[in-house]
């Protein structure tokens, strides 16, 4: 890893205890390579550039946000918490060549949810929280056992057992509401939800209303084999792999290059969509 400056810890430190809810010394040795005494420095630095944002907890042995914290390093957009979870602390580059990404909207996550969803992640246990969907606008009570945030490209949903549906289900993470309380250990986990744990593996090929010499864009586009790409999945991600790759497997685009691909395996994978 390129050397972090202090301002990339500082932004460290703040990034994990605003959405996790608490920062230790060992959060920071492990993700920099520094030495426990140069974590503890860089915590003590940041308390005295911003001493009303944490507070100590001995019993818990860990710095935790005060309810007056105010954020300077990070945004609010919860995806950059979600971002690090998936591919680690980045630094930037040091010359960076033009380039530009869409800012797409975001969709707010409470800290407060989020605090309590990865404890009860890391801890297993069961949280009561309020939920709300399309089908129910209303808030609805339910009580969870998370083991797994899921990115489907534009959005994050967390895997879960539900109690209510007696099934593992897809929640949306923004959707959530309130004040989430910790219930105690449970025996659900993600071993034993089945959806997740088969891989299923979708066969896609050129859009054959395509020409040939179009097909073999498309080919080589996705470097495929022999005409075809495979991509191996877990069965509760075909759905969200299917809409990421634009392949509407109910009816057919009108304009060929347009739909560009198609799944050869419909049959395969039909338990799997919703």
């Amino acid at each position: 890893m390129d050397k972090a400056t202090p301002e990339h810890r500082y932004r460290f430190i703040e990034l994990i205890s605003f959405w996790e809810g608490a920062i230790n010394t060992r959060r920071i040795t492990e993700q920099f390579g520094l030495s426990r005494q140069q974590a503890s420095s860089d915590i003590n630095a940041y308390r005295k550039a911003l001493p009303e944002n944490l507070h100590y907890d001995p019993s818990k042995k860990s710095y935790q946000p005060t309810a007056t914290f105010e954020r300077r390093y990070i945004s609010d957009d919860v995806f950059e918490y979600l971002n690090w979870l998936q591919g680690g602390y980045r630094l930037p580059m040091s010359s960076p060549l033009p380039n530009v990404a869409l800012h797409l909207p975001a969709r707010h996550v409470s800290p407060h949810v989020m605090r309590g969803l990865v404890t009860a992640i890391r801890t297993q246990q069961r949280l009561e929280v309020d939920y709300v969907s399309l089908s129910n606008p209303n808030r609805q009570g339910r009580i969870i056992v998370p083991h797994t945030f899921v990115s489907t490209g534009l959005r994050w949903h967390l895997r879960a057992w539900c109690e209510k549906s007696q099934s593992y289900r897809d929640f949306v993470l923004s959707r959530f509401r309130g004040e989430p309380e910790l219930l105690g250990k449970s025996a659900h986990t993600a071993d034993q939800d089945t959806a997740w744990n088969t891989n299923v593996t979708l066969i896609f090929q050129p859009d054959p209303r395509l020409s040939s010499e179009k097909q073999n864009v498309i080919a080589h586009d996705y470097q495929m084999h022999n005409g075809q790409l495979r991509i191996t999945t877990k069965g509760c991600l075909v759905q969200y792999l299917l809409q990421e790759m634009q392949v509407n497997t109910k009816i057919l685009d009108g304009i060929p290059e347009a739909q560009q691909l198609v799944l050869v395996n419909l049959d395969d994978v039909k338990q799997w969509l919703f």
